[in-house]
């Protein structure tokens, strides 16, 4: 696992009263992922976030990194996934990347329509919506940006 922290927020502005931006890159392991979201967690336990955003970001995270190694590189081993977070007292921000040919999140089935409740497709990605406080792709669909704000 490498990694590095530079000193600006996800969105790219300077942002040094912050928490620094956490880089991984690991490969395509979900016991790796899983140190990911432990180290994650702790984090955003130290900046003192509430046991439903814990929870929320908890699930959310863990449905990111599987559906980046699972769906999108495949369970190849020799595919990277690349990480970029940052923890604030007030935000969480996370960006997860993978090198698998991408979808159309808008193209997922309604796991709530009834003809899907059978289906184990869009759950994850439903859940993730629910959690967080934005959800973006970028045009590959590849690569999620996912933020929570804290309103204490």
């Amino acid at each position: 696992m490498q990694a590095s922290t530079p000193e600006f927020s996800l969105n790219g502005h300077s942002d040094r009263a912050h928490g620094p931006l956490t880089e991984l890159v690991i490969p395509s392991d979900t016991a790796e992922a899983r140190r990911v979201q432990e180290d994650i967690e702790r984090l955003l336990a130290g900046c003192h976030f509430g046991e439903r955003e814990l929870f929320g970001i908890k699930l959310a995270l863990e449905e990111a990194l599987v559906n980046a190694i699972k769906h999108g590189n495949q369970m190849d081993s020799s595919k990277k996934v690349q990480i970029s977070y940052q923890v604030n007292p007030d935000k969480f921000e996370i960006r997860i990347t993978d090198e698998g040919s991408g979808f159309d999140p808008y193209d997922v089935p309604d796991p709530t329509d009834i003809e899907n409740m059978d289906r184990p497709c869009g759950r994850g990605l439903m859940l993730m919506k629910h959690y967080m406080t934005d959800v973006q792709y970028n045009s590959r669909g590849n690569s999620v940006h996912m933020r929570k704000v804290v309103r204490k």
